[in-house]
């Protein structure tokens, strides 16, 4: 019966080992469900900030090569082109 007794114990104590073992790994989970939740919106701002740059910097290179800069002069061509293209389609539209 002593043998039975101490397999009983031993048994006890790993699992005593294994829940303690997995409420770590439980709380560990979950600092990196946080962490990941956080760099994630984190990684969002970053990316709105990153479109909102690009347009300020296509709004200056319009306004450099409205001001007589040659280093954007083709890209204010071609967007001058368009939009009068699309006043065109819009004057063809009112039209019919």
């Amino acid at each position: 019966m002593s043998e039975i007794a101490a397999i009983v114990t031993t048994l006890e104590n790993r699992m005593n080992a294994l829940l303690a073992r997995l409420q770590q790994v439980e709380l560990h989970n979950s600092q990196l469900t946080t962490a990941l939740t956080d760099s994630k919106a984190r990684e969002e701002q970053l990316n709105l900030k990153i479109q909102e740059l690009a347009q300020a910097l296509e709004a200056q290179k319009m306004a450099n090569s409205l001001l007589g800069s040659d280093e954007y002069k083709r890209d204010t061509k071609l967007k001058i082109n368009s939009l009068i293209r699309e006043i065109d389609y819009c004057i063809a539209q009112l039209a019919d």
